[in-house]
């Protein structure tokens, strides 16, 4: 456990800090770098698996806590865990529901990965950059972390599926994508468990709204119209106006 403090800052990746799906701006990494040199503890909390961080954030900041899966995954002093995985009738249904709708999915494990997906869906740029795991069978995960389907007959009705088998859904309407996880399992909901409940954060969507809703300070980059009235402050979605808010926040010892 992390002890809880207002000097936390939490950044979500894709859309927030990284706009090009495999790195971050260097005006952005100097600006979170001011943030930790201002005695900020830095968690990096994403859709990602934690696999997939680490080649975006390319060794900066290894003294950062990162939670990847939306929640389900955490890495604290560089030791991955699973903190949330799908239950064996959770999954079940689910599936049963894929076939329904003939689905394609992602499914991610504490490392390893499996994918059914067409070979040319976009997703698939951003899955593994680093070379770090292995694709493999659905039945040869030790567990299912995260599941985000990539096509289907019927994605609303898909996403209705899941929330009455007890998931947590995040239907991404402008990448026509569902993510799935296991129970109520949020990133705000993975900080809790750390002992962090007084914390700064930048989110851009609609899996960061719990994130930016019960941050002491929020920063809503880009305009997605499901985080209106949640965040304190709006940017635009360019590095140099995240950079420059960031650095605000940096030397802004009232905020952080």
């Amino acid at each position: 456990m992390i002890t809880s403090s207002a000097r936390t800052t939490v950044f979500d990746i894709d859309g927030t800090l990284c706009f090009d799906g495999r790195s971050v701006d260097g005006r952005i990494l100097a600006a979170v770098e001011a943030c930790e040199r201002a005695g900020h503890h830095l968690v990096f909390a994403s859709a990602r698996p934690v696999r997939d961080l680490l080649p975006v954030l390319d060794g900066a900041f290894p003294a950062a806590t990162l939670i990847g899966g939306n929640g389900s995954l955490v890495s604290v002093d560089g030791r991955v865990r699973a903190r949330a995985a799908f239950g064996t009738r959770e999954l079940d249904g689910l599936l049963a529901e894929v076939r329904r709708h003939r689905a394609g999915y992602l499914a991610d494990g504490p490392w390893d990965y499996a994918y059914t997906g067409p070979a040319d869906h976009p997703i698939l740029g951003r899955v593994d950059q680093g070379n770090l795991a292995a694709r493999v069978d659905l039945a040869d995960l030790p567990a299912v972390v995260k599941f985000l389907v990539v096509e289907a007959t019927d994605m609303p009705a898909l996403a209705e599926a899941g929330r009455a088998l007890g998931m947590t859904v995040n239907h991404h309407l402008d990448e026509a994508i569902i993510d799935f996880a296991p129970g109520t399992t949020t990133k705000w909901e993975a900080l809790a468990s750390l002992g962090i409940d007084e914390y700064n954060a930048f989110g851009n969507d609609i899996n960061d709204l719990d994130l930016l809703r019960n941050a002491r300070h929020s920063v809503r980059v880009g305009s997605h119209a499901g985080l209106d009235g949640v965040a304190r402050v709006t940017v635009a979605p360019d590095p140099e106006a995240v950079a420059a808010e960031i650095s605000r926040l940096a030397g802004a010892g009232s905020l952080g």
